[in-house]
């Protein structure tokens, strides 16, 4: 079973809830089970908000090594796809952080 914080939204797994907010330290009664469909939601979308974080820490490596290729500066056309690079990548990592704030908006937390 589901237990969410009212206090700050903390999501708790267990036959009950816990007696303090792992987070924020509010007692048991502010914790409420959350329904069947609730807990669902959570569940289908654990593993897909694990990979947009993933791909997130992914973007930010690929915008590292742009910066560093783009500072060595061997040549206007090197420099040129290491700018274009680390654009990309920062859409990418918009994208990811975006799905992830919708599936927070809809529950899927």
């Amino acid at each position: 079973m589901l237990w969410k914080c009212s206090v700050c939204g903390f999501t708790h797994e267990g036959p009950e809830a816990p007696d303090a907010c792992p987070k924020c330290g509010a007692p048991k009664d502010k914790f409420a089970a959350l329904s069947e469909e609730d807990a669902k939601k959570i569940y289908a979308s654990d593993r897909t908000n694990d990979i947009h974080m993933e791909i997130v820490k992914l973007a930010m490596k690929i915008q590292a090594l742009a910066k560093e290729g783009i500072e060595i500066n061997l040549d206007p056309p090197c420099v040129a796809l290491f700018k274009q690079a680390r654009d990309e990548a920062w859409v990418i990592k918009q994208r990811s952080k975006a799905e992830i704030a919708g599936h927070i908006g809809k529950g899927k937390w």
